[in-house]
């Protein structure tokens, strides 16, 4: 039988003041395509009641309340972030069904760079239908971003540790 650990009773999805609770008679599954289920999700392509996404697990709630726990890979992180210009929300923990960002279906010229000062990154990227560019970056690491979109920019620091947010609402681009 296996047995969920909680790091706490509530994982608190900020984006639309819902909590998730890992509750006994959760379900908990394997995929082989967990980064096609958080896509799909992201992408408003699979319904659910709830979906978000901790640094460790994907939690659904299904539309009949039956709650689903995927595990995240050991060696990637998943980190989702909404570039803004005029308006944004608090998040930490992302919720894949309710987030919404402002600038959808946008271009960024994105650059990633860890604590080495190795790039990580640097591609020309799009958001996706709720205005977020969703990533999957190695654990255990410090990265600077830079976002740039139509001559503004937004740069800051995060990491990849375990319980760290998985939601990033707070780059203004100027």
């Amino acid at each position: 039988m296996l047995t969920v650990s909680l790091f706490s009773a509530l994982i608190l999805v900020a984006c639309d003041g819902e909590n998730a609770n890992e509750e006994s008679n959760a379900e908990i599954k394997e995929t082989d395509n967990i980064k096609e289920l958080v896509l799909n999700y992201s992408e408003r392509t699979l319904d659910a009641k709830s979906a978000s996404i901790s640094s460790e697990r994907l939690i659904v709630t299904e539309n009949d309340g039956q709650e689903v726990i995927y595990e995240l890979p050991k060696d990637e992180f998943f980190i989702s972030i909404a570039p803004y210009i005029n308006q944004t929300h608090p998040c930490e923990i992302h919720s894949l069904t309710s987030c919404q960002g402002e600038l959808v279906n946008e271009q960024f010229d994105v650059s990633i760079v860890d604590s080495n000062g190795d790039v990580v990154l640097d591609e020309t990227l799009q958001t996706q239908v709720n205005g977020f560019i969703d990533l999957w970056l190695p654990r255990e690491q410090t990265y600077r971003i830079t976002i740039e979109h139509e001559g503004k920019k937004a740069e800051t620091e995060f990491s990849t540790f375990k319980n760290d947010g998985t939601c990033i609402t707070t780059m203004q681009l100027i």
